[in-house]
């Protein structure tokens, strides 16, 4: 299983900023979603900055979701925290 959405921030260029609970930082590109279905909605720039992280994945108000495992293969690292198991 992949790591899930600890949090997630929005920008203005229909990126989500995801840090995920392994400690990586990932870089996931929505525009390609914003012409299908109910992912119409996210191109309202307001509307897609109210993305949440919510039960291991990112969410908006109207039950849009994206699976989390999407967003981990599909997005690129752009942090990964070390963490100190002595510490």
């Amino acid at each position: 299983m992949n790591p899930r959405v600890k949090s997630v921030s929005a920008t203005d260029d229909y990126q989500l900023e995801i840090v995920f609970n392994n400690g990586e930082q990932r870089l996931y590109d929505c525009t390609p979603l914003l012409d299908f279905g109910v992912f119409k909605e996210l191109k309202d720039k307001n509307y897609f900055k109210q993305a949440k992280a919510s039960d291991g994945t990112v969410v908006w108000p109207h039950e849009q979701d994206i699976c989390p495992d999407t967003l981990y293969m599909d997005s690129i690292k752009i942090f990964e925290k070390k963490f100190n198991l002595n510490n």
